[in-house]
């Protein structure tokens, strides 16, 4: 499996930049885990938008939806520009706000198709398996499946002993942290570098990938403060391009 990292910023993407998105991609099979502003444009620098397969959506606050509907005007133009290529494609996500799940689908070029934490989703390599997190609006945490190795994105989320038990097992941990140590992200349902730092170590994870990162200080700092509450584990900070093959 190998991840990369489209964007990471929290709330709005900073120049050249995108909010959160993440590519992931197993035998010829390319997901797009979350679409937000700048993404579209972002992700044609590893793969070309008609050969990604499927975008799964965590929650449906602009900063991981807002280029959906760039996604929805390219698969509208290809079937002028080159309709020879045109597939079925899926958007999946959450029915626990019905809205935000009605605006995945476009016409006729794009269907929503809705995941439940009761049931794992497979789609194409990938297991899917959801999670709910503690966050202003429903959203859902994933583990994310192949035959050989699992990942686990937290998207937006304040800190949960539960979710460390449901990463339990995986190579990676890709886990938002919206602040530094000391500040208190509960109350916005987020997680500052300590929490996402107790996270990983609760979750025994090898891996753990800082994103959804703060507009403000120094990033570098954040590897530092996370390490402190997990000392064995190899502590990284989302940039654009970042990637890993497990």
């Amino acid at each position: 499996m190998k991840v990369t990292v489209v964007g990471y910023w929290h709330a709005y993407p900073e120049k050249e930049s995108a909010t959160s998105g993440y590519l992931i991609e197993e035998d010829g099979y390319s997901i797009l885990v979350d679409c937000g502003s700048g993404v579209i444009s972002q992700v044609q620098r590893y793969v070309a938008l008609e050969d990604i397969d499927a975008i799964v959506i965590s929650h449906y606050h602009q900063d991981h939806i807002a280029d959906v509907g760039a996604f929805h005007y390219f698969r509208l133009l290809q079937k002028y520009t080159n309709p020879s290529s045109v597939k079925p494609f899926t958007i999946y996500g959450h029915r626990d706000d019905e809205e935000g799940f009605q605006r995945l689908s476009y016409k006729d070029v794009v269907t929503a198709i809705p995941y439940s934490s009761h049931a794992p989703l497979v789609i194409g390599p990938f297991t899917f398996t959801f999670y709910p997190t503690i966050h202003p609006v429903p959203c859902y945490a994933m583990k994310i499946a192949t035959k050989n190795t699992s990942i686990f994105y937290t998207a937006d989320t304040s800190f949960s002993p539960s979710l460390a038990e449901a990463a339990f097992g995986s190579s990676l941990m890709i886990a938002e942290c919206s602040m530094y140590k000391g500040q208190d992200a509960t109350p916005a349902g987020h997680m500052n570098s300590s929490d996402a730092g107790r996270l990983a170590h609760m979750a025994k994870v090898p891996q753990l990938l800082l994103t959804h990162l703060p507009h403000f200080g120094n990033h570098q700092k954040l590897i530092k403060e996370a390490k402190e509450e997990c000392l064995d584990v190899k502590v990284d900070i989302a940039t654009s391009g970042w990637s890993i093959t497990l």
